[in-house]
C-alpha cells in the first residue's frame, strides 16, 4: 500500500490494473473495522477489466491511531481529496457494509459526471430492526463492546464453514482498536436515526443514478421483496442476490462479485 497525506493524516491506497481509455476506475470502499484485504481476492479479478483503487478510511490503515471522533462526512472527505490527489476523473465506487454511508456522502457530492454509478455489497439496506440497534448500543457500551461484537462474529461465523471468513473475522476485524469499534457503532446509529435506512439515503441523492446492490444475506425473502419493490418505484437501483452463506459475498462468492461489478461498471459509458 502507498500512502497520501491528506490535510495533515495519512490515508492508504493502492492501485492496480488498467482499463479502456475514458472508463471510470474502480474505488474499493471497506467497512468499518475493515481494510483493503477484504478485497484482495475480488482484486484480480476487477483488475482484468480495470484499473482499481483501493483505499482504506482514517484510522484504517497503517497508522491505526484513532483520530478523534469522526463519522461519515469526514470519510468522505478523505476519499473525495485522495481521488482529486490522484487526479481521478471519472470513477464508480464499490463499498462494503456500513462504509456504504459514505460511499453515498461521496456519490451526492461528486455528482453523476464524475461518478457515473455506484454499488454497495452487503448492507442492511431497510430500516434497522429493534434488535440490530440494540447491538449497536451494546457495541459502544463501554463496559459490554466486547461482548457486543463478539455476538456479531458468532452469528457470522455460525452461517457457513468459510475459512476465509474465519480469518477476516479473527486475525483482521478483531485487531482494531476498541475505539474505533466504538465509534462505528455510535456512527452507524446515527446514520440510521437520520436517513431511516440506507435505501431513502439513496432516494435523497440529488443526481439520481444506477445504484447496485450485491447481496447474500438476510436469506429472508421478505428482505429481497422490499428491495424488489424499491426498484420497481426508483428503476435507478438494481438489486443483485448471490446465492451465498455469510454476509461476506466478496471472501465467499468472488467470482460472482467481480463478475456483477464488472458487468456493472461497463454500462457507465453506453
Amino acid at each position: 500500500m502507498k500512502t497520501a497525506v491528506i490535510d495533515g493524516r495519512n490515508i492508504d491506497y493502492d492501485i492496480t490494473g488498467s482499463g479502456p481509455a475514458g472508463a471510470p476506475d474502480l474505488l474499493l470502499l471497506s467497512g468499518w473495522c475493515q481494510d483493503h484485504r477484504l478485497f484482495d481476492p475480488v482484486l484480480p479479478l476487477l483488475a482484468e477489466h480495470h484499473r482499481v483503487i483501493r483505499a482504506d478510511w482514517r484510522s484504517h490503515g497503517s497508522d491505526r491511531t484513532l483520530d478523534g471522533e469522526f463519522g461519515v462526512r469526514e470519510m468522505a472527505d478523505d476519499t473525495i481529496a485522495l481521488l482529486d490527489h490522484l487526479g481521478v476523473e471519472r470513477v464508480v465506487p464499490v463499498s462494503t457494509s456500513h462504509g456504504g454511508w459514505a460511499n453515498l456522502e461521496i456519490t451526492d457530492r461528486l455528482g453523476a459526471a464524475r461518478v457515473p454509478r455506484t454499488a454497495v455489497i452487503d448492507w442492511l439496506v431497510l430500516r434497522a430492526e429493534p434488535a440490530f440497534l440494540a447491538g449497536l448500543r451494546l457495541g459502544y457500551d463501554p463496559e459490554r463492546w466486547r461482548e457486543g461484537r463478539q455476538g456479531l462474529f458468532d452469528i457470522w461465523l455460525a452461517m457457513a464453514d468459510c475459512p476465509p471468513v474465519k480469518h477476516h473475522l479473527e486475525e483482521e476485524m478483531a485487531k482494531f482498536d476498541p475505539e474505533l469499534w466504538r465509534l462505528s457503532c455510535r456512527v452507524i446509529e446515527d446514520a440510521y436515526a437520520t436517513h431511516g435506512s440506507p435505501l431513502e439515503r439513496m432516494a435523497e441523492i440529488k443526481e439520481p443514478r444506477p445504484i447496485a446492490h450485491l447481496f447474500s444475506q438476510p436469506l429472508v425473502e421478505s428482505y429481497r421483496a422490499a428491495q424488489r419493490d424499491f426498484a420497481a418505484e426508483h428503476p435507478w437501483f438494481e438489486p443483485h442476490w448471490i446465492d451465498g452463506e455469510t454476509h461476506f459475498p466478496t471472501l465467499e462468492s468472488p467470482r460472482a462479485v467481480a463478475d456483477l461489478i464488472t458487468e456493472f461498471a461497463a454500462k457507465a459509458d453506453r
